[in-house]
């Protein structure tokens, strides 16, 4: 809520700078996000008057305007806004004069003529397009009451005021008026607000001769009151009215809706009025609408209601939506002469449903969402009348119409001294929380260290003890609060064994390139079921917001190419993501799904990119499979990890495609996106990975045993052989680890051909054998044995020549 400086002095003496109320009252509970100035920045901008306005001799929409700003001549100004005209009092721009976004204006020739200054428009001085009259959104803003030439414009306009951005939560509804922060502020300054009432002179013809009115259901309407305004005369309002709503940031409209507003924002009541020859009837029913029932609002949409939404009607039809917005068909005009003005308590979950399921979020319905004041509602109703009255000319029905009504009454909460000291870990006095209390404006007697605090209506959020001591505490100051250590024994918190593996796992992905990605658990039925591990059945969400987000999902991928996509489209080709999450999962009769932690991970583009002593290089199946490796390895596996070529996975690339194997128990798969499905979901060459982490939780580990460095020399020994091109490079690390003997440490792949001199069919693969003891230097018998018999076995297991 805007708040403004000034009109908040004129309630409660603030006895320090905005700046510093800013900081106070945010530290007592409720924050202000800012303070700003409209005047910013902005210089030597004055008031004018146009004594001549005349066409252009060198434009068709350019006029020439002698304007006295309060010097000795009149300045020539061109101006090419379509109202201004002979007469009016506006807003000028000397030369020298800064305006928005720091334009400073300067003297000039417009198509051969002089131009000494600027007339303005409101937008051009700062003002947000929100709130300027809609008589002068496409033209300069022309002053409705008589301002000396060269008077400071600024001021007229409210502009030296200072603007609060109260951040109002739903539990202090009570500051969406001026008065309830004129409470709040005057309760943080010890300051009683000082509230100036309207007096309502009614007239002699009873309301009864106008209007009868009806609620169906008092739940809907616990508080219904009307009163009528007859003989007014609708026009625009008078210039502090206007300036007391911009800076608050609401729309002047005219004189009889600007009043409502002004009412909303001073007591935090919405009020509506309608015009009373519009209505058709002299009768008004508050009712449930009907099903299929249309009402066209005042923003011109129509809607089509159904029987949760509360309406005002005519006796017939609808003629708004009850604190929502009010009809098109009984609108406000410059034709009106007789007004109905509505003050009411509403049903806040109706009206919370109905604004957001028709998308018509008011500065009403958040205020009755919120609560308002009940016992103000017939003091803010009476008060619009009272200025309608005087702005419109008009003359009040006497009496009010009250269909229904509610009593409010205080809340009396019974609290002790020892409790408050106890929870707040204070010593205060009796006489200090006294004091508090009527800070606030609560009624309280004291007995023996018992507080009986009468708790006024404009403060609903106060009913039990818990809020009370809140209070003490806000005013009291939380910085003053002592900061005391718990007496009971502590519980040093710690990592489960899972959480330990999950981040040692993010560590290690992104010490190898990858960036962590966060994407949706709810998808698409289609993407849900590619990329599966395992069979299961998809769980769908009941009421899902859109059809991209009406499935949990059963894989990882999805997402990531999502991710993917949307980096494409924004010219970032190089990108490696992971994500570690759950996936859903359902079989049988099950109705809440399986939860599974998988990790899943994707790559496109390019792994170093061309520089001058480098190639560029592109991401490929095997850097991908060299991640997983390397990932797997830190789990510490008893059983062995292999990878089998496959083609079970129909979104990957045949060729380029490999199941994850521990032991027997396929754990998860990498491979390239199938061609097919790259073009089809407009992807560039991308290889992706997902392993089941839960199956990897419970594999079987062997405990890592720290090692000396070697103290004795290594053997190499370089091997080549011929096999069958179906011959796979961990079938012959099968065999080397198998035959290779105690002393043999490591194999490397160094090369691998097939060609010219290599017999169809075959392949040449070469590998380096390394060889060493612990214990004692290896001779050259001992390494030529276990050379021998990996020979041997290669031959007979693998039919593999030695080359």
């Amino acid at each position: 809520m805007n708040v403004s400086y000034d009109w908040l002095k004129e309630l409660v003496n603030v006895p320090v700078s905005p700046e510093e109320l800013a900081d106070k009252v945010s530290r007592t509970g409720i924050e202000i996000d800012g303070v700003k100035h409209p005047d910013a920045g902005l210089k030597k901008i004055v008031v004018g008057k146009v004594l001549t306005s005349k066409p252009h001799p060198n434009s068709d929409h350019l006029k020439l305007c002698e304007v006295d700003v309060g010097e000795a001549d009149p300045r020539q100004i061109v101006c090419g806004a379509p109202n201004v005209a002979a007469g009016q009092t506006v807003i000028v721009a000397l030369p020298g004069a800064r305006i928005a976004d720091n334009v400073k204006i300067k003297k000039g020739k417009m198509r051969g003529e002089e131009s000494l200054g600027m007339i303005c428009a409101l937008q051009e001085i700062g003002f947000n397009e929100n709130v300027v009259p809609k008589s002068y959104l496409n033209g300069i803003y022309v002053f409705n009451e008589p301002l000396k030439p060269g008077s400071d414009a600024l001021a007229a306009l409210g502009m030296h005021d200072a603007i609060l951005d109260f951040e109002i939560t739903p539990n202090r509804a009570d500051a969406l008026g001026m008065r309830g922060v004129a409470w709040e502020v005057g309760a943080t300054y010890a300051e009683k607000p000082h509230f100036v009432e309207k007096p309502l002179t009614e007239g002699t013809k009873p309301i009864a001769d106008y209007l009868s009115a009806e609620v169906k259901d008092a739940q809907d309407a616990p508080s219904y009151q009307l009163r009528v305004i007859d003989h007014v005369k609708v026009k625009e309002s008078p210039l502090w009215l206007q300036r007391r709503l911009w800076n608050a940031g609401v729309r002047p409209i005219n004189n009889i809706v600007d009043i409502t507003n002004l009412i909303m924002l001073t007591y935090g009541q919405p009020l509506h009025a309608f015009d009373y020859a519009k209505l058709g009837s002299k009768h008004i029913e508050v009712r449930r609408a009907k099903n299929g029932e249309p009402l066209t609002t005042l923003d011109g949409r129509e809607h089509e209601l159904d029987d949760r939404d509360i309406v005002i009607t005519n006796g017939q039809v609808p003629v708004a939506l009850a604190g929502v917005m009010g009809g098109l068909n009984s609108e406000i005009s410059e034709t009106t002469t007789t007004v109905v003005v509505e003050a009411a308590s509403f049903n806040p979950v109706n009206v919370r449903k109905t604004a957001l399921k028709y998308n018509l979020r008011s500065e009403a319905s958040s205020r009755f969402e919120k609560g308002i004041n009940l016992a103000d509602i017939n003091h803010a109703l009476d008060a619009a009348v009272a200025w309608m009255v005087e702005l419109g000319g008009g003359q009040s029905a006497k009496g009010t119409l009250s269909p229904t009504a509610v009593e409010a009454k205080d809340v009396v909460v019974d609290i002790s001294l020892d409790h408050i000291n106890h929870v707040l870990g204070t010593d205060l006095q009796e006489d200090q929380v006294t004091g508090i209390f009527r800070q606030l404006g609560f009624g309280v007697t004291v007995a023996d260290g018992l507080f009986s605090v009468a708790v006024p209506p404009r403060r609903w959020d106060i009913h039990i003890k818990a809020d009370l001591v809140e209070e003490v505490a806000r005013i009291y100051g939380f910085d003053n609060l002592p900061s005391t250590l718990p007496t009971t024994t502590m519980t040093i918190g710690e990592y489960t064994p899972k959480q330990k593996r999950i981040r040692r796992t993010r560590h290690l992905l992104e010490g190898l390139g990858l960036t962590q990605a966060i994407t949706y658990g709810l998808t698409t039925a289609k993407a849900a079921e590619q990329f599966k591990l395992q069979p299961g059945k998809p769980t769908q969400v009941d009421s899902p917001m859109t059809t991209d987000h009406a499935v949990l999902r059963m894989n990882m991928v999805t997402g990531l190419l999502d991710v993917i996509k949307y980096n494409q489209a924004r010219k970032e080709t190089n990108v490696a993501i992971y994500e570690q999450g759950r996936i859903f999962t359902k079989t049988g009769d099950q109705v809440r799904p399986t939860e599974i932690e998988y990790l899943g991970g994707a790559l496109t583009g390019q792994v170093t990119t061309k520089t001058w002593n480098q190639d560029a290089r592109p991401v490929d199946f095997f850097y991908v499979k060299g991640i997983v490796t390397h990932l797997l390895e830190d789990y510490s596996l008893t059983e062995p990890v292999r990878f089998a070529a496959t083609q079970a996975v129909a979104e990957l690339h045949p060729g380029q495609a490999a199941d994850i194997f521990v032991g027997d128990t396929r754990i998860g798969f990498l491979g390239r996106l199938h061609p097919a499905f790259e073009h089809d979901n407009h992807l560039p060459e991308t290889f992706v990975f997902q392993l089941d982490l839960d199956a990897l939780f419970v594999a079987p580990k062997q405990e890592k045993i720290a090692q000396p460095a070697p103290k004795f020399p290594a053997v190499t020994r370089d091997i080549a052989l011929q096999v069958a091109e179906t011959v796979t490079n961990a079938q012959v690390m099968a065999v080397f680890r198998q035959h290779g003997g105690a002393y043999l440490k490591q194999v490397k792949l160094f090369d691998v051909y097939a060609g010219e001199h290599i017999a169809e069919g075959q392949k040449s693969l070469a590998y380096t054998l390394t060889y060493r003891r612990d214990d004692q230097t290896l001779t050259e018998d001992e390494v030529t044995q276990a050379f021998d018999r990996v020979k041997s076995a290669l031959a007979s297991d693998l039919a593999a020549e030695i080359r």
